[in-house]
């Protein structure tokens, strides 16, 4: 014990290290000069025997003394300088034996440019600097974690490589910024990591990487070292031809999709898997690799083009549908790693389909592993419940007033773009984020300084954040479901808007929804409901939804909204699905309604795609294949759907017949007439006003044979007449089939 004296490290500092509470390693551990000697102090609890072996003599290893019974080891090297390369070989009580670089001997890492950035809110790369990194130094290839947790005594990495002992790797605290960062040698990809952090009260926690790449789902909550600089893309056209996009002035017609229902496979019975198959288990989620062939071949058969995605972002609970995000930066393992996703979006890109992804900034869920008190405070969520809870869904809220947050959230959507080449970010619940009052009664909530209920950070974020991607991504689109009236949302920053490219239309998709459900008797009674989104349908770039939501917690699917019996739901549903095609914006459905699923949705199971083997079903399926091939085609369609130059009613009036009629224009003149007879009675010699004189073709009818109808039409096409109707200086004689869209174009 004399020697240990004479090292000037007091016994005191060795206990508390060795009990785990010391919060200054780097003090502690590594090289140290004592005097004219270096003193290399090394703690290994796993290890029997430390021995030293220098650089310029490794045939020569030096034993280090054993100090503590706990494994604290310390070995003198007179008159040697402090930077004196070496290695330490560590003998296991197993007796087999590891060379290594000491994880401390190595200064700080993490440049002051980088953190100050970061204190900023404004490091926009800021996942290259934190979380778990594969790197050399020198000569020793290892990982570089780096975390942020300002409040903590104490932070530890911990993993399948030390045992889970945090007293092992604990790491330099970086004065100023509150990251805490370690590079530990000889770590490998794969291998399993958390933080140990123990809080300032002395609780231990125990919480995944917020900028881990790969992460375990479920129950077990690891964070896995993954090397995202491995994969070779092959989407470079697509990539080119994305940046001058102007996505308002073309096509979008988006498959919506929760990947792990979409379709699912059974697996044959075995002797060794009835039990499975019995538990449920042999009824498996498709992987990554087997999306990028069989979803994206049906999405390229049905002719849409964007995928969204449901979002793919690590979480624990199923029944959150992606919707309660622990991993921000790891896209779920459920259906394989990281880079066998990049294979899909890429895969997708070269057959010219975009992909969004649902992005969750609203809110995170509370687990223990997760963010929610990350360093024992409330660290990425407000300290009060009336800032920092959603009390509907039982989450936390960002701290949008934080500049870390601020970039911990910005530099996640920037992740996605640059690391996943995502095309799009959907983004969940703003209106959550932009009222104070969301969802609470008076006394729940607190005005901003102004006395208003607008939440002031909020808006500052959602506005930087699209600002930020849109500059650094040319070419790709930010989407909001926004459900009220806020003005602005996908109008530019500098014209006061949000900065939103597109807004879900939730009015729309609400006051349709409620048309179609009444029986057509008395749709003559609810008109307004088909005409009022045209008085707004010009103010924000919308995107037409008929999304997840809708088919949900006793909502039911969309044909079994429909009313009528059974021909009657299939005419009513292809009718609103074509309707929906005609009117301005752009296009989403939820998957299964394409083919007309009769049960809601259920994220455990499959869709019910023996469905698709009945007539009317796949009727229905061609028809939607149908609508996406004459939307992409007819720029009258898309060219000009975020103006009024685009559209023209026909005639809105005769809610007698509960008849619809309006043109879509494009930019060279095209038109197409649409018209829609909501109730089963067939209107025959419908006269209808049209602009121009000429042959009209029959571009779509609902009523078809092929699609399951009853084949009222109109032989192709019709002549126009010189009688004005409506207004107009000619008109076209019709028959419109009953519960039927109908579109007509002029052939020039």
């Amino acid at each position: 014990m004399k020697a240990f004296e004479i090292a000037g490290l007091p016994r005191d500092e060795v206990s508390r290290f060795v009990r785990g509470i010391h919060s200054d390693p780097f003090r502690v551990l590594g090289p140290h000069r004592v005097g004219d000697d270096l003193e290399i102090r090394v703690f290994r609890p796993d290890a029997r025997a430390v021995e030293i072996l220098l650089d310029r003599a490794p045939e020569k290893p030096i034993a280090a003394q054993k100090i503590e019974q706990d494994g604290f080891f310390c070995a003198s090297i007179p008159g040697a300088p402090r930077d004196l390369p070496y290695h330490l070989r560590l003998t296991a009580w197993d007796g087999s034996q590891h060379l290594t670089r000491d994880p401390y001997q190595y200064g700080p890492i993490m440049g002051e440019v980088d953190l100050h950035l970061f204190v900023e809110g404004q490091h926009w790369k800021i996942y290259d600097k934190f979380g778990a990194h594969v790197r050399t130094i020198g000569d020793s290839a290892g990982v570089y974690f780096a975390v942020w947790a300002p409040n903590a005594q104490r932070v530890s990495v911990v993993g399948d490589f030390n045992n889970w002992d945090g007293r092992v790797n604990p790491m330099r605290k970086l004065i100023g910024s509150g990251v805490w960062e370690l590079f530990v040698p000889g770590i490998k990809q794969g291998a399993h990591y958390k933080f140990e952090i123990r809080s300032q009260s002395g609780a231990l926690l125990l919480k995944s990487d917020p900028f881990a790449f790969f992460n375990q789902h479920g129950k077990s909550t690891a964070s896995l070292v993954y090397d995202l600089e491995r994969y070779s893309w092959n989407d470079g056209a697509w990539m080119e031809a994305r940046r001058t996009k102007n996505w308002p002035q073309s096509p979008i017609s988006i498959y919506e999709v929760h990947l792990g229902s979409w379709r699912r496979k059974t697996e044959e019975a075995t002797p060794a898997s009835v039990h499975e198959a019995a538990a449920g288990r042999g009824n498996r989620q498709l992987s990554y690799l087997e999306l990028a062939e069989e979803l994206l071949r049906y999405v390229l058969e049905m002719g849409y083009t964007h995928i969204e995605l449901l979002p793919v972002a690590e979480h624990p609970f199923e029944g959150s549908w992606g919707y309660q995000v622990t991993n921000y930066y790891a896209p779920t393992s459920r259906f394989g790693p990281p880079d066998d996703l990049r294979h899909f979006i890429d895969k997708c890109h070269q057959a010219g389909i975009g992909v969004i992804m649902d992005w969750v900034p609203a809110h995170f869920p509370k687990d223990a592993h997760a963010l929610a008190e990350f360093d024992g405070t409330d660290l990425y969520e407000h300290m009060d419940p009336r800032q920092g809870e959603q009390q509907d869904w039982g989450t936390l809220i960002f701290n949008f007033g934080r500049n870390e947050v601020r970039n911990f959230l910005i530099g996640n959507a920037l992740f996605w773009f640059d690391k996943y080449h995502i095309d799009g970010l959907r983004v969940d619940a703003v209106a959550s984020m932009l009222y104070l009052d969301y969802s609470r009664k008076p006394g729940q909530w607190i005005p901003n300084v102004y006395g208003g209920r607008e939440n002031l950070d909020a808006i500052y974020f959602l506005k930087r954040f699209n600002e930020v991607c849109y500059e650094r991504f040319p070419g790709i689109v930010t989407i909001a479901e926004e459900s009220t009236d806020w003005p602005g949302v996908s109008r530019p920053t500098y014209l006061g808007g949000l900065g939103f490219g597109f807004k879900w239309n939730m009015g729309w998709m609400h006051d349709f929804l409620q048309y179609m459900s009444i029986d057509p008797i008395y749709r003559r009674y609810h008109h307004g409901n088909i005409t009022f989104s045209l008085l707004y349908a010009f103010q924000e770039n919308f995107i037409l939804v008929l999304s997840h939501d809708e088919v949900v917690y006793g909502k039911r699917s969309l044909l079994s909204k429909m009313p009528g019996d059974e021909w009657q739901k299939f005419a009513n549903l292809r009718m609103f699905l074509a309707w929906m095609y005609g009117q301005p914006g752009k296009k989403l459905l939820f998957m299964g309604g394409e083919f007309g699923q009769r049960n809601e949705w259920n994220h455990d199971t499959s869709l019910d795609w023996q469905l698709v083997s009945l007539p009317r079903h796949d009727g229905l399926r061609r028809l939607v294949q149908h609508l996406n091939y004459v939307y992409k085609s007819e720029p009258a369609l898309w060219q000009l759907d975020d103006t009024y130059e685009g559209f023209d009613w026909i005639d809105f009036h005769d809610a007698d017949n509960s008849v619809v009629s309006f043109l879509r224009k494009s930019r060279d003149g095209d038109m197409i007439a649409f018209v829609v007879n909501a109730t089963p009675v067939v209107r025959y010699n419908y006269r209808l006003g049209v602009p121009e004189s000429g042959f009209y073709s029959e571009l779509i009818n609902t009523d078809a044979e092929t699609y399951g109808g009853s084949n009222v039409g109109n032989f192709g096409g019709v002549q126009t007449e010189d009688v004005p109707w409506m207004g107009r200086e000619h008109s076209i004689l019709i028959h419109l089939p009953p519960l039927a869209t109908v579109a007509f174009k002029l052939q020039r």
